[in-house]
């Protein structure tokens, strides 16, 4: 009895869930900051889309102060959500022309994360980001700008890592 109770337990208990944390510079002291977690399993695959996140969230800075945030469990059936991840590389896949775009609630008129919302977009013309619903050109970097992950939290002025909150001044 005691071998099949353990064994319901394991399978009851939810699996264990790679968490890697997004910081994005943009021109015109636009940031993005984020984290996101799919099925520890998809570690070592080459790919990992939208279908395979099970939370995701960013948030929208300019020169420090909030902009606006987007969580996945506020997406809708009209919600634009498109990524491809390569965890291996730690790194968005950005392929100008190939098809890998990154839409988080921002199409590719970067135009429809909503009013309030907020929203980032790499696609070929470039990477950039929605600030209730209007398409902030002036926050465009490259499209091949490299987008990478990282293992802890980013402060959202410099993308270096956060300070420890028993390090931080009050």
């Amino acid at each position: 009895m005691t071998r099949i109770l353990l064994i319901l337990a394991v399978m009851a208990s939810p699996a264990a869930a790679e968490t890697r944390y997004i910081c994005w510079r943009g021109e015109g002291g636009f940031t993005m900051t984020g984290e996101f977690s799919f099925p520890d399993s998809l570690a070592a695959a080459d790919l990992v889309t939208e279908a395979d996140v099970t939370a995701f969230r960013i948030e929208g800075w300019r020169d420090g102060e909030p902009l606006g945030s987007w969580n996945l469990s506020d997406r809708t059936a009209d919600t634009t959500w498109l990524l491809s991840y390569a965890p291996r590389q730690g790194r968005f896949l950005l392929g100008g022309d190939s098809g890998l775009y990154q839409a988080w609630n921002a199409n590719g008129m970067v135009d429809d994360c909503g009013d309030p919302g907020f929203g980032f977009n790499a696609g070929n013309a470039g990477q950039d980001v929605c600030v209730d619903g209007v398409f902030r050109a002036d926050s465009t970097i490259a499209w091949d700008t490299p987008l990478l992950t990282y293992g802890a939290p980013r402060d959202p002025l410099s993308c270096d890592n956060a300070p420890l909150m028993s390090k931080a001044r009050g």
